[in-house]
């Protein structure tokens, strides 16, 4: 039965002129349906009085207030004449009678009124049922109060609570109500937790810091905190820096040293572990990475300078074809000439070792001068007059033993004709004389016979004729 039903149920009934007893159907009045009000079923004339006693008693004080007839007098009639004949007592029935007639039974009378009185002491019953006692903590906040939802989210929501995703109820929102329940909400709370260098963003009940520390299972023992552990954490939430207390072995000077901390850096590290850096000093890992638990630092010395050299540009090589030369001779015709750069080098020393030098600035100097070299087109010939009947190979024999790789035991000559290096060069050939062709070694042999005779091979030279 809702409280909207509670509210019409006053002493001239529902709106207009229509009374409670009519709205509810008693028997006796206009538009009543039946002899029953609701659950309330008649026996004996106003019910069981342990079920009604309110209806039973109230009846009782009606009849005891109702007004009484007037006795009429014993002897005569009402204006004093004589009794007619027959008698007094049959004066008294006739009177008895029409006091009957005119005058409805008490009981009769009062019914509906009682009727009315049992209907709303079981409205209020109702009423009484319906409404529970709760206490609804929010936040730690607790108040108790009265309220006819069914159901935990029906409750929030007749209260004004809005609950998020990140808020916590207890009991559930979908859980039935009874009277002297108790139903908590916490709500969620944003933090953006930097722990140990990691920023995370975590949502949490509590109200402090402390108590956010502990929901969350972060060990805060010899920790540093950004903020006191007492601090609220308003529905707004907040930024926290949590440095957790840390094992690092610091290696320094051939030393090891190692240290509790909760360090923002490894520079701090260091420097708690008592070693000062001086200069160019660094650590094996950067000194503004966070130090990490079980993380060994090696502390670097570091001693410098700068060098300045001059060093040569090597000049570059151009060659152009020539006709009048023989195939395979090159004539240079501008010698090259190496160029100078100024380099600036970094010296740096790293716990007594000398590391590579690195360049830092460079200079030219002197520019490179480009060497011209002429390179022989025209074709070999393939015999020269008068020397082509000469004993090749009998000189080849004596000078070789007749084998084209042949070289002399200082390195000086070889081939089949045993040249050097330089008189190999000057008729025209590359490379070295015992790595070039039979034909070629032959045909440089008759070019250099043409130039000079046989005063190239002073031993064996006769044998080109014998």
């Amino acid at each position: 039965m809702s409280s909207s039903q509670y509210q019409t149920y006053g002493p001239t009934g529902a709106a207009g002129d229509t009374t409670v007893a009519e709205s509810v159907g008693v028997a006796g009045f206009p538009g009543a349906t039946g002899t029953s009000c609701g659950d309330f079923e008649p026996s004996d004339g106003l019910g069981h009085p342990d079920t009604y006693r309110p209806a039973y008693e109230a009846a009782r004080v009606v009849e005891a207030q109702a007004p009484t007839e007037p006795r009429l007098p014993r002897q005569g009639q009402p204006d004093g004449t004589p009794p007619a004949p027959g008698g007094r007592a049959e004066a008294r029935r006739a009177a008895r009678r029409k006091r009957t007639a005119e005058r409805p039974d008490p009981l009769r009378r009062l019914l509906p009124q009682a009727l009315v009185v049992a209907f709303l002491a079981g409205g209020t019953s109702a009423f009484v049922a319906n409404d529970k006692a709760i206490e609804l903590s929010v936040d730690g906040k607790p108040r108790t109060l009265h309220t006819f939802a069914d159901d935990v989210g029906e409750l929030l929501a007749d209260e004004g609570v809005d609950v998020g995703t990140h808020d916590v109820v207890a009991p559930a929102p979908g859980t039935a109500l009874t009277s002297g329940d108790e139903v908590a909400v916490r709500h969620g709370r944003p933090v953006h937790l930097t722990l140990d260098g990691q920023r995370h963003k975590v949502w949490t009940t509590a109200h402090t810091v402390d108590g956010a520390l502990r929901q969350l299972g972060v060990r805060a023992e010899g920790a540093y905190l950004s903020t006191s552990r007492s601090q609220r954490i308003g529905r707004q939430g907040l930024a926290l820096d949590v440095r957790t207390e840390r094992t690092v072995t610091i290696m320094a000077d051939g030393r090891a040293r190692t240290i509790r901390t909760n360090a923002a850096s490894v520079r701090e590290a260091v420097e708690e572990a008592g070693i000062t850096l001086h200069g160019q000093d660094t650590t094996s890992v950067a000194p503004g990475s966070f130090p990490r638990d079980g993380q060994t630092v090696t502390v670097m010395r570091v001693t410098g300078g700068r060098e300045v050299r001059d060093e040569p540009i090597p000049f570059e090589v151009r060659r152009t074809q020539d006709p009048l030369l023989f195939r395979g001779t090159e004539v240079v015709e501008r010698a090259g000439q190496p160029g100078a750069r100024r380099v600036t080098y970094a010296l740096r020393t790293v716990n007594g070792v000398a590391e590579k030098p690195r360049p830092l600035d460079s200079e030219v100097v002197r520019e490179p001068r480009t060497q011209l070299v002429k390179v022989g087109t025209k074709p070999h010939p393939t015999s020269f007059d008068g020397v082509d009947d000469l004993n090749w190979s009998g000189l080849a024999a004596c000078e070789s033993g007749g084998r084209p790789q042949a070289v002399d035991p200082s390195g000086t000559y070889g081939g089949l004709y045993q040249f050097d290096t330089r008189t190999w060069h000057s008729l025209g050939g590359s490379g070295r004389p015992q790595d070039a062709s039979v034909a070629e070694q032959t045909f440089r042999a008759k070019k250099l016979y043409v130039r000079r005779g046989a005063s190239p091979w002073p031993h064996c030279g006769g044998r080109l004729r014998g």
